[in-house]
């Protein structure tokens, strides 16, 4: 069999965190920022984690498991 190749889009949005979990970063940050909210745009800011339902599918992405 051969190798699983690594999704090149996915390895750029994505890193693993230290117990395993996906970081991701917020939508919406990204232009048309004049019309957003100043309390909104800081909290767009941070990183969160991938959503359960979405983890499976973004592994395999990335080539884990």
């Amino acid at each position: 069999m051969p190798k699983i190749k690594t999704h090149s889009g996915a390895k750029k949005r994505f890193s693993l965190t230290g117990t395993g979990k996906i970081k991701r970063k917020h939508a919406y940050k990204s232009h048309i920022l004049t019309k957003k909210e100043t309390k909104q745009k800081r909290n767009l800011t941070h990183f969160t984690l991938v959503d359960k339902a979405d983890e499976k599918r973004v592994k395999k992405m990335l080539g884990l498991r």
